[in-house]
């Protein structure tokens, strides 16, 4: 009889037993897709949550004086505009830098007071990644107002507003923040520059570093290093309690998939193994009468190895459509910043249905391995 056959006889005589193995399979290979969405969806909400708290980075001029740099919130000093487009360019080869954002700031009379002149350039995502940009692009001639600028000047979203000469119109006034934004006057890059007479420069580049490491870890280092060899005329300041507020988030998550992957690979082998030796011990004169009948030991381990694989390929399938539709359905309400971004991951079926039955047959392995080597003469006799 063809082993195929045999294999599907076997399935059919002992289905409870297959049953049970079947349902380990599926299982674990649910919940390893579970974890495979939810863990990509909790890198992907911790990006976005740790994103929206602002940069981490302030890339400015070498020759800035830190302490005045701290004193002023800006640098009196400035770089060449294209120094986002090498910082951005050289991210393929050192992943240090992202979102990258160029800004012209400098305090300018306006009214019968001071305010802060912020000219911001489009964010620039490095190493022609995908992502969206942080922040937001003001288009040229219009203007974003802090709350008490606003309030003091009486601007409105539409009105005109002249600034030293050049003629802007407010898009937005921004909601009270409790902080110097109060105060602040978003412009565009070019605007900004126009207005204070420094074309083609930039006083600094706002960033997010990709190295997710906490201060024990060292990141400045590392960041240093790679500036250095892609924009020697900067210096990097790194806002040390966000940035390790973001690394400990994306460590969390990492640690907790390297803690569940190997437990559920670990119950599955157990759980098919377990099942493999009772099916061998339940089995043991039927095996020592194939054995005097004259099948070989490779026919009989190929039967054991062969159902385990058979079970891995319907267990790989079906595991896939359990956990693919329980992380579609509950995965956006845990994570609910990011939810647009669940989408089922094909490949991971293409692996599932390559590993499960490599997995299975290897856990099966050992009874498989005890059940050749038993004497068929002393199995007959003891039964």
């Amino acid at each position: 009889m063809p082993l195929f056959s045999l294999i599907l006889r076997e399935l059919r005589h002992h289905r409870f037993n297959a049953a049970l193995s079947l349902l380990g399979l599926v299982a674990a290979v649910a919940l390893l897709v579970v974890i495979r969405l939810l863990t990509t969806a909790a890198e992907r909400e911790t990006r976005r949550v740790v994103r929206d708290l602002g940069f981490n980075l302030r890339i400015i001029p070498r020759e800035t004086d830190p302490e005045l740099f701290f004193a002023t919130g800006y640098s009196d000093k400035t770089l060449p505009a294209d120094a986002v487009q090498r910082l951005a360019s050289g991210a393929q080869t050192f992943v240090s830098f992202n979102h990258l954002t160029a800004s012209l700031e400098r305090r300018i009379p306006i009214g019968d007071r001071e305010a802060i002149l912020t000219g911001l350039g489009p964010a620039v995502v490095g190493g022609g990644d995908k992502k969206q940009p942080m922040g937001f692009n003001i288009a040229p001639g219009k203007a974003h107002v802090g709350y008490l600028l606003a309030r003091r000047l009486g601007a409105k979203p539409g009105a005109p507003l002249p600034v030293q000469g050049r003629l802007l119109t407010v898009e937005k006034v921004l909601v009270e923040s409790g902080t110097d934004d109060d105060i602040r006057l978003f412009t565009s890059l070019p605007d900004a520059q126009a207005i204070l007479n420094l074309p083609g420069r930039i006083s600094e580049i706002k960033a997010i570093d990709c190295l997710c490491l906490t201060a024990d870890q060292d990141p400045l280092t590392q960041l240093r290093a790679a500036l250095t060899q892609l924009l020697p005329e900067a210096q990097v300041l790194q806002m040390r309690t966000m940035a390790d507020a973001r690394a400990k988030q994306r460590q969390t998550a990492e640690r907790y998939s390297r803690f569940a992957v190997p437990l559920v690979l670990g119950i599955g082998a157990a759980w098919v193994g377990i099942l493999a030796a009772l099916n061998v011990r339940e089995r043991r004169a039927e095996l020592g009468l194939w054995r005097a009948l004259g099948h070989g030991s490779g026919r009989i381990a190929a039967l054991f190895l062969g159902r385990a694989a058979l079970l891995g390929i319907a267990g790989a399938a079906l595991g896939y459509l359990l956990g693919n539709a329980v992380g579609l359905h509950y995965g956006p309400k845990l994570y609910p910043v990011t939810a647009g971004g669940f989408a089922s991951e094909p490949a991971l079926l293409g692996w599932a249905l390559l590993v499960t039955p490599a997995f299975a047959a290897l856990a099966a392995f050992l009874p498989a391995m005890i059940a050749v080597a038993q004497d068929p003469a002393e199995t007959l006799r003891a039964d």
